[in-house]
């Protein structure tokens, strides 16, 4: 679903990390359990079965490492974003300091560094160089959340021409880009079901027996056209 480029700047002392995971806490209470996770993604545009596997992987992979000091897990794996910095994984961009902070050097660093047909944004090409450039050796965990994160991002952020614009990647950096994408799946939902009904409504004048006997008054009916009737 392509998204349009219109984010706000970050700030570099904002724990931007936890405005990036914010979004998926639906009741606003600093946990996120997965079917939060799993709403979330659904709110965003993302089929069913995507948004199981993503709640499942997310809040399992997570829970742990934001609960310190818990000596047995939690069976509904809870993430407490208080805590998400302690869940950043290796094989990162370092766009995120230890604390959760933005890095504009590093987050610069992607675009400089991969984004070779377009200086604004990655191919799908580009961004799997740019995963595999991230990759500490035997880092498997972090390899599988890099990449994972990222080809979601990809799939759900990319424009008509396949390109994951950057001021989409940065959106999503604090979490803005989820606001905005349920803005625009909103607004497309409205559109379309303004036009069922209007296209309903014509049909319905349409098949009334004075409206057949006088076509012409079809081009007098506000906002209907021949083919809707």
């Amino acid at each position: 679903m392509p998204v349009e480029s219109a984010f706000k700047a970050i700030e570099s002392d904002e724990n931007v990390l936890q405005k990036h995971v914010a979004f998926f806490d639906r009741n606003n209470d600093g946990v996120i359990y997965p079917w939060e996770t799993f709403q979330g993604f659904r709110a965003i545009g993302s089929g069913i079965l995507l948004s199981s596997v993503a709640a499942l992987f997310i809040n399992m992979g997570l829970s742990g490492k934001t609960r310190p000091g818990k000596k047995f897990p939690n069976l509904l794996f809870p993430i407490e974003i208080q805590n998400i910095n302690m869940a950043k994984h290796g094989s990162d961009s370092g766009v995120y300091d230890t604390h959760g902070r933005f890095v504009p050097s590093k987050f610069e660093e992607i675009f400089e560094k991969y984004a070779r047909t377009n200086s604004d944004g990655l191919t799908a090409d580009e961004l799997n160089e740019f995963i595999k450039g991230n990759r500490e050796p035997k880092d498997y965990g972090g390899w599988i959340g890099g990449f994972t994160e990222w080809k979601i991002l990809y799939y759900l952020g990319k424009d008509e021409k396949g390109l994951l614009k950057k001021d989409v990647v940065r959106g999503v950096y604090d979490g803005s880009l989820f606001h905005k994408m349920v803005e625009e799946k909103e607004k497309a939902k409205a559109s379309k079901k303004k036009h069922i009904d209007k296209t309903l409504n014509c049909r319905l004048l349409g098949s009334e027996k004075n409206f057949r006997r006088r076509p012409k008054a079809a081009d007098g009916v506000k906002g209907c056209s021949r083919h809707e009737w």
